[in-house]
């Protein structure tokens, strides 16, 4: 099986799955419509611009819809983008201002417009031909490699600032989904950093190893959308948005700072605390798995943003630290009874509000040291 056919079948196998993966996200019943609906088109954008190899079976030359559709390659990074913010926040809506993000994929259309989109079939032949000394095509591609280091780079301040917020802000699950996402960035980014090589080669004086690449990443493409399906079909709830109108500490700060006024003495700031720790330690409030700051903050009387800078600012504790502090100490406790040597760990994490193990268990050792297994063997060891 020579290189070619290779290509053409990975190419067919990717497109079928981005297709059906596609098909599932704008049908599925969801009240994230958005984000799936931005995702499924990133997903077919993507499918077409790697249609490449099956395109050629069927096409005799170049034209002006084959030139539109490699100029749509300007759309991919862009949606994903904004696929990115619609799951971060919970409030996403699409505002005209969005509409600048068609800008790159629009120039690269203009400028084809005189030599190539404008002229006769004879003159589009001669284009393709000399493409390595076409401005236009090296102008496009210099811009494509651009646009993709300013939204990656884009992407993940957006995911270091989320972070931020759902640890100062929630003490739930919803990690995981940050995790997940981070990771699938990550690579997207390997990605798309293997098209920028191939598109080196493809100009160079070595055309042939950016076609070995280009397999590649049909194949890597090929995994990456296998790994999203088995992803969207076993965690149909995986993403949990935070409210874009949350602001970090660190900022709230530094507005107090600069108004320089300061809202609540150090005696309130104590009294304030007192209040806190008896809240959560008569009330448990933190056996609830899906726990935040504005459910805390409306039980013991304390606004918000005051509650945030106590806990984040004063205590140096990221709320969802704070929470899991309590219930890892719960958990020990747990632990520590005799009379419960049979009740399992994973039993004791999901009675004290964790709702996954893996969450527990780095909870658990950030606290303690020790693993929860390691933590009730040794207690064990000790008392024979």
């Amino acid at each position: 099986m020579d290189k070619f056919n290779l290509l053409v079948i990975v190419t067919v196998i990717s497109l079928f799955i981005s297709l059906f993966l596609s098909f599932f996200l704008v049908t599925v019943q969801t009240k994230h419509k958005l984000s799936n609906s931005l995702f499924a088109f990133f997903l077919i954008i993507t499918a077409i611009d790697s249609s490449t190899p099956l395109i050629e079976l069927v096409t005799t030359g170049p034209s002006n819809l084959g030139i539109l559709r490699s100029t749509l390659a300007f759309l991919q990074i862009p949606a994903f983008y904004l696929y990115v913010v619609s799951v971060c926040y919970s409030d996403f809506r699409f505002k005209p201002k969005y509409i600048l993000h068609l800008l790159p994929f629009l120039i690269a259309n203009v400028i084809m417009l005189p030599r190539f989109y404008l002229v006769d079939a004879a003159a589009k032949v001669n284009f393709i031909i000399n493409r390595k000394s076409m401005i236009e095509l090296q102008f496009n591609h210099t811009l494509i490699h651009i646009q993709i280091v300013i939204y990656f780079i884009a992407v993940f301040m957006i995911l270091r600032k989320v972070k931020k917020l759902y640890l100062e802000n929630y003490a739930g699950a919803n990690i995981n989904s940050y995790n997940w996402l981070f990771q699938f960035t990550i690579v997207l980014t390997i990605l798309y950093s293997c098209t920028i090589v191939k598109n080196i080669f493809k100009f160079s004086d070595y055309p042939y190893i950016s076609e070995l690449i280009k397999i590649g990443i049909q194949v890597f493409l090929l995994f990456i959308v296998c790994w999203y399906l088995f992803k969207a079909l076993n965690n149909p709830s995986l993403f949990r948005n935070i409210d874009s109108k949350l602001k970090l500490v660190a900022d709230i700060v530094l507005e107090e700072n600069k108004n320089e006024t300061q809202t609540i003495s150090e005696k309130e700031h104590q009294e304030d605390l007192e209040k806190l720790k008896k809240y959560m330690i008569e009330e448990k409030p933190f056996l609830n798995p899906s726990l935040t700051i504005q459910e805390v903050s409306a039980a013991v009387g304390i606004p918000v943003r005051n509650l945030s800078v106590l806990i984040n600012h004063k205590l140096e504790q990221h709320f969802y630290d704070f929470v899991n502090s309590y219930r890892i100490e719960n958990a020990m406790e747990t632990l520590k009874d005799s009379t419960k040597n049979k009740v399992t760990i994973l039993e004791i994490l999901y009675d004290v509000g964790f709702n996954s193990k893996s969450s527990f268990n780095t909870a658990f050792k950030k606290h303690t040291g020790n693993t929860p297994t390691s933590y009730r063997n040794n207690l064990q060891n000790n008392t024979l």
